[in-house]
């Protein structure tokens, strides 16, 4: 995908570990950095005079979340072509429209202040959660952040064959050489036929092998065009949701696909999405699939 990296900005501190995060993706891709700050100060304090000094004081401080928020990135990144913007609407709505343009959107985790965690720590689960395009959640541990691992994390399940999320951890790796290692997880089931040719005296054997075609399957056609990515298959018996946050631990960033359908039913969060953007260890990116438009008769 082109277009830039797009980080949404606040002032905390939350949201500066996001913005040197997306510093550090935009100099990797060669792509410019977009910064913006989403603030509805003309709603409550009107439209600025044209006296300097009766400037409403949340246009100043929106301008100065920006102006600090460049002046950062411009000292991580010196030659990093930046731009800034102050939108006049919600948060959520800002960074919706932003992210359908971007190569990327990035969002902290957090919010400013104890009581506004809860509030613009949701913004971050709603953006991820109805993205038109892949989203970083920006969390984790300083060797996380700072990419020390050199390993990205996929998670594979059942419908994620040639999707954008394998895509797209696939280039996240060859971008930073760094390995891919990508994982499946398995779960006996007592109700399920098994394949009388699996048939073996090991517990769980045909489920397990059956998890590993699906990872073949997954991978083999972008295998093919990232030769020089040092991959990693896992298959794992457990929930994916633990499995993967687990695994995160030691990786720098945790790659999950997210499926989309073209209509609004609320926020659309699978387990292991919810999971990971509350409890792991290191970035999550979520990396949205389309449905196709449901038919009239489609309930």
């Amino acid at each position: 995908m082109t277009g830039p990296v797009i980080v949404g900005v606040d002032g905390s501190d939350a949201g500066l570990t996001a913005l040197d995060w997306a510093v550090d993706e935009a100099v990797r891709h060669g792509c410019p950095l977009r910064i913006v700050h989403a603030s509805l100060w003309e709603r409550y304090e009107g439209v600025a005079s044209e006296r300097s000094e009766d400037r409403p004081s949340g246009e100043i401080l929106a301008e100065g979340v920006v102006g600090t928020a460049a002046e950062r990135a411009r000292r991580r990144a010196p030659g990093l072509v930046l731009t800034t913007e102050v939108l006049a609407e919600d948060a959520q709505s800002a960074l919706l429209r932003e992210g359908q343009d971007a190569r990327l959107l990035v969002v902290g985790s957090r919010g400013r202040g104890a009581i506004a965690d809860v509030l613009l720590g949701s913004v971050g689960l709603v953006v991820a959660a109805r993205a038109h395009g892949p989203v970083v959640v920006v969390r984790g541990d300083r060797h996380s952040l700072e990419a020390h691992h050199r390993r990205i994390l996929l998670g594979v399940g059942d419908h994620d064959v040639d999707e954008p999320a394998v895509r797209f951890a696939f280039r996240e790796a060859a971008v930073r050489d760094a390995e891919l290692d990508v994982v499946t997880s398995w779960r006996r089931s007592g109700h399920e036929p098994v394949d009388p040719s699996l048939a073996t005296t090991e517990p769980g054997a045909a489920f397990a092998h059956r998890a590993s075609e699906l990872l073949d399957k997954a991978l083999e056609p972008v295998a093919r065009a990232h030769p020089g990515v040092r991959l990693r298959r896992t298959v794992v018996e457990g929930p994916a949701p633990r499995v993967l946050t687990e695994r995160a631990a030691a990786a720098d960033l945790l790659v999950v696909g997210a499926r989309r359908r073209n209509r609004l039913v609320g926020p659309e969060l699978g387990r292991v999405a919810h999971r990971a953007l509350h409890h792991a260890s290191c970035p999550v990116a979520l990396v949205p699939t389309h449905d196709p438009s449901p038919s009239p008769g489609d309930g």
